[in-house]
């Protein structure tokens, strides 16, 4: 079948069972699994323009709703830091799309760019991998022990948030969620991914936050910044005749619909798989891809 915006010619079933098998487990960690998806269009489907970006948003609007209403309905959505994310990353997500189409074409630039967002994302997982063997909390416990808690927001300001969750308190500073997000959301409009796979692995090994907890916030501000970048990237178009940076749009709403099963199946099951082990396998395979293509630049 052939996608003629992006030129793309590829049997439908590929890019949907790809999208199913990267999401089920990303959405675990609150990864949409776009950051995976966009190597995945590089690399394997030759799709290398500004508009790859902009499809990789197009899977995020689509496939994300599914997961978001599991940890909705399993009241593991942390409200207080969905909306900081949201206010924070948004803006940013404007100038890296501008960014990415103005500073960015070239595919051999963009990829390097790619593989630093990937070693970042790479390194934080693995610090805390390394760290989360000294820690109770993340020793071989099942979380399906956990299933029964739910996020219990004890304070909730500008300055300050509290809440508790299986048992323990953790707390964090919206303002300095908002300035972190802002650069995220710069990274994220840039790479098409929105920014949830930047600051999911920060609020895990930097803020200390439970995975568990962060995973649903992460996921939906990954969505509503998706919204707005597709919205973007499409208005951009007009303006850059010569490059192509309108999403395919066929090609998107595969992968997303194939995300949309993947994150859904993923979010339920997150809670029985232990912690430790969600980090380990984002950790490799985005070491493996950024691996790839920061040293395929110099080749």
């Amino acid at each position: 079948m052939l996608f003629p915006v992006s030129g793309v010619e590829v049997n439908p079933l590929i890019p949907l069972l790809t999208a199913f098998f990267v999401s089920f487990f990303t959405s675990m960690g609150g990864v949409s699994g776009a950051f995976l998806l966009l190597p995945f269009q590089v690399s394997i489907l030759g799709y290398i323009t500004p508009s790859a970006s902009a499809t990789n948003q197009v899977f995020n609007v689509v496939a994300i709703p599914s997961g978001v209403y599991r940890y909705i309905r399993e009241g593991r959505m942390l409200w207080p830091l969905t909306w900081a994310v949201v206010i924070g990353t948004l803006p940013g997500v404007f100038i890296g799309a501008w960014v990415r189409i103005e500073y960015l074409p070239n595919p051999k630039n963009f990829k390097f760019f790619v593989g630093f967002v990937l070693l970042y994302i790479g390194w934080r997982l693995l610090l805390d991998v390394v760290r989360s063997k000294n820690k109770q909390k993340d020793k071989g416990s099942l979380a399906g022990s956990i299933s029964s808690h739910f996020l219990d927001v004890k304070v909730s300001t500008m300055g300050k948030v509290k809440f508790e969750y299986s048992g323990e308190t953790y707390e964090f500073s919206p303002p300095v969620i908002y300035v972190l997000c802002f650069f995220v959301g710069i990274a994220g409009g840039i790479y098409g991914i929105g920014g949830g796979s930047i600051v999911a692995p920060f609020f895990v090994a930097i803020v200390g936050l439970p995975v568990y907890a962060v995973a649903g916030a992460a996921l939906m501000g990954t969505f509503i910044t998706s919204v707005a970048g597709v919205i973007f990237y499409q208005y951009l178009a007009q303006f850059y005749p010569n490059i192509t940076v309108a999403p395919d749009w066929s090609l998107g709403i595969l992968f997303g619909l194939g995300g949309l099963f993947g994150m859904y199946l993923g979010a339920r099951i997150q809670k029985y798989v232990p912690a430790k082990y969600i980090k380990g396998m984002l950790c490799v395979c985005v070491m493996f891809v950024a691996g790839e293509y920061i040293i395929g630049f110099f080749m």
